[in-house]
């Protein structure tokens, strides 16, 4: 089993409070990743998250299939970290950490997302030939709209 990660690290012109609203909410989510990614929230999510928040989303990924996805924010301290852990998905494992941490001109805000892939060596080609490939892309989108929108 390989273990897959996914580092990023942007700064942004935020308070801490702005970015927390702005990350924490899974509302957003269309607005900082590719079309393709398509996501539909299918709980209802409160205005603040907490330790234990179970939320269940729909996205469409790969090849427009819809894919069931359950993630548990397993930990939370406000204002300066959480982590979503996929509870049943696509992967055989997922967790993504977000950091948030104040600067002189703004925040800093990273991203360490840690993987596994399902189905073995299969899944392992899967990841080489499309799924790394998205979720590259992902992350790029994310990155580039926000320096667009909020950049510092």
């Amino acid at each position: 089993m390989q273990v897959h990660q996914i580092y990023r690290q942007q700064s942004l012109a935020l308070t801490v409070d702005e970015a927390w609203r702005f990350f924490s909410s899974p509302h957003y989510l269309n607005q900082i990743t590719p079309d393709f990614f398509n996501v539909e929230i299918k709980s209802a999510v409160p205005d603040s998250i907490y330790s234990g928040l179970m939320i269940s989303y729909q996205m469409k990924a790969v090849a427009g299939f819809p894919m069931a996805w359950l993630s548990e924010i397993s930990h939370c301290q406000y204002p300066n970290y959480f982590v979503y852990q996929q509870r049943e998905g696509p992967f055989k494992f997922w967790s993504h950490e977000v950091r948030i941490s104040e600067t002189a001109t703004g925040i800093n805000v990273e991203d360490i997302v840690f993987y596994t892939m399902p189905f073995g060596w299969l899944g392992e080609l899967m990841h080489g030939l499309l799924i790394g490939k998205k979720l590259q892309a992902i992350f790029d989108t994310r990155r580039d709209y926000l320096q667009q929108k909020m950049g510092g």
